[in-house]
């Protein structure tokens, strides 16, 4: 009853011809070439067909918090403008923290305020810098 390896595949070439010849042969696949199906994508999805409906579409708006917002007296004295994004204002007031030296020595995550931020920060004497932004948010108009 011990039949070896090579008996056995022999054995299963011969009862299978048709199986393998049908699975090699290209002539049956349904499938379009390659390169014919990666060109109908790039056809598909290339920017000129969508710049050509929506001449515009590259120069949309500012929104959310890359929108100019007019900012309170207060910020301005701050940031120097009377209307900025959010972003940029959270860059102006890190930028005045680090030009005037405003954070603790010994833990930076801590901003010392002076006058002016005083008057954004709602008095606070210290602030931790994730209190920042939302600190800055009445001050939006």
């Amino acid at each position: 009853m011990a039949v070896s390896l090579n008996s056995f595949s022999s054995i299963l070439a011969r009862e299978t011809p048709s199986l393998g010849a049908s699975v090699s042969s290209p002539s049956r696949l349904a499938l379009p070439p390659r390169a014919a199906r990666a060109a109908t994508v790039r056809a598909v999805t290339s920017p000129a067909a969508s710049s050509s409906s929506n001449p515009a579409a590259g120069k949309r708006e500012p929104r959310g918090i890359t929108k100019p917002r007019p900012v309170s007296p207060e910020m301005q004295a701050v940031v120097g403008v009377p209307e900025i994004p959010r972003t940029q204002a959270l860059k102006q007031i890190w930028a005045y923290i680090k030009e005037n030296n405003l954070q603790d020595p010994e833990n930076k995550k801590v901003i010392i305020c002076d006058e002016k931020l005083k008057k954004i920060f709602g008095g606070k004497d210290r602030v931790g810098f994730l209190e920042i932004a939302g600190l800055i948010s009445p001050h939006f108009l």
